[in-house]
């Protein structure tokens, strides 16, 4: 999968993660636990760990199996989160991360949007979902607003290590044309 480098919105600039992100991505959301709750990584301690997630991402995204954004507003370039996709063989896995100081205000819809719009013009993307915790309902009106559609509930599906790691009912949502 080749995605740009760079996506732009109304509102937003998408661009491919760099290591010099790892502050922000620190202190923008990844160490708030009211913003990591519904996450599949710990709430970072430090920027160390900031930084060794973007070691993992930056070589993904040059193999070519994942595909980390920043989300920065325009026009003054401010970080407020991140969004990215998984290929799994045509199957492409959204999720994203905003600060909770934007939250309610339709930049992680814009994001979705923007991103998703990018993987439909891909060739040999067949699917493109995502998932979320049950009980997080402004995820869903995200990926709802972004074109998906709720496929099905997932009775203790996925184990979110910031909700003391207890298997959580998740819905499954995909893109519908």
């Amino acid at each position: 999968m080749i995605l740009p480098e760079k996506i732009e919105t109304t509102n937003l600039i998408l661009s491919r993660l760099r290591y010099e992100d790892a502050e922000e991505i620190f202190y923008t959301y990844a160490s708030k636990p009211e913003a990591t709750k519904f996450l599949s990584f710990p709430t970072h301690q430090s920027i160390q760990d900031a930084r060794s997630f973007l070691n993992y991402a930056i070589p993904a995204w040059d193999a070519g199996n994942e595909h980390a954004y920043s989300i920065r507003l325009k026009p003054d370039n401010r970080f407020i989160g991140t969004i990215g996709a998984i290929n799994d063989d045509g199957k492409v896995h959204l999720g994203y991360c905003i600060s909770p100081s934007q939250w309610g205000q339709g930049y992680t819809t814009e994001a979705c949007r923007g991103l998703v719009q990018a993987l439909k013009n891909l060739s040999g993307i067949h699917r493109i979902w995502a998932f979320a915790d049950a009980e997080n309902v402004a995820s869903h009106k995200v990926l709802q607003k972004s074109g998906m559609k709720e496929e099905a509930r997932l009775e203790k599906w996925f184990r979110f290590i910031n909700q003391d790691n207890q298997p959580k009912d998740c819905i499954f949502f995909v893109l519908k044309e």
